[in-house]
């Protein structure tokens, strides 16, 4: 088992890219029941491990995994405080520059080629901020967009509100003055008609002056 495991540690394919679910989550695609044959527990056999040079010698410990776009480890950070002399420090070491034996039924880690020299000249793992999910990227973008719509929105009402500003004065003063007009008409024809029937008036014959 742990030398399939060593295998597969060579070849960087530590942990499998997840798959989108088409179909709603159940047990099986949820819960993983026990460790199979070919697979194997991080904390068992990376961190925390002790890796050795060609010597046999420690030069430092396992503390992280690096890993990349596709959830496959790059490499790992290994603590180097007290090792050959070697000060408090965090190196990043590439995957593929680890060598993984077998000795005495345990899994061995060593880094074959380096020197204390190496690891005191070398310098510190640089630990960036963790780029943001694609989740997270596209919520922020609709945010954006929302905030932007909104302030164009706004901007484009007070515009038009502006522009039909003096266009609106000018219907409702037209407006009021034809209100005023028609107003007079209606309140002549009324005048006439209650003129007409009055008591002691008698109406017009039809063709009478």
């Amino acid at each position: 088992m742990k030398k399939t495991v060593a295998s597969a540690l060579a070849l960087g394919l530590i942990v499998a890219t997840p798959a989108f679910a088409q179909q709603a989550p159940t047990a099986q695609t949820i819960f993983i029941d026990a460790q199979s044959e070919t697979e194997y527990l991080a904390k068992d056999l990376l961190i925390g491990a002790k890796v050795q040079n060609d010597e046999g010698k420690i030069i430092g410990d396992i503390e992280d995994l690096v890993l990349n776009d596709w959830n496959r480890v790059e490499g790992v950070v290994m603590g180097t405080g007290g090792f050959l002399g070697v000060a408090e420090k965090k190196v990043g070491i590439r995957l593929s520059a680890l060598k993984f034996t077998e000795k005495d039924g345990k899994t061995v880690v060593s880094l074959p080629g380096i020197t204390s020299e190496m690891l005191k000249d070398h310098e510190a793992f640089k630990r960036a901020k963790p780029k943001k999910s694609i989740l997270e990227r596209a919520m922020e973008k609709a945010k954006e967009l929302t905030d932007k719509g909104s302030v164009t929105a706004k901007d484009a009402y007070e515009k038009a509100k502006e522009q039909a500003g003096p266009a609106y004065e000018r219907a409702k003063e037209a407006a009021k003055e034809t209100y005023e007009q028609a107003k007079d008409a209606v309140k002549g024809t009324v005048d006439k008609a209650k003129e007409g029937a009055a008591p002691g008036t008698t109406p017009a014959t039809p063709g009478q002056q």
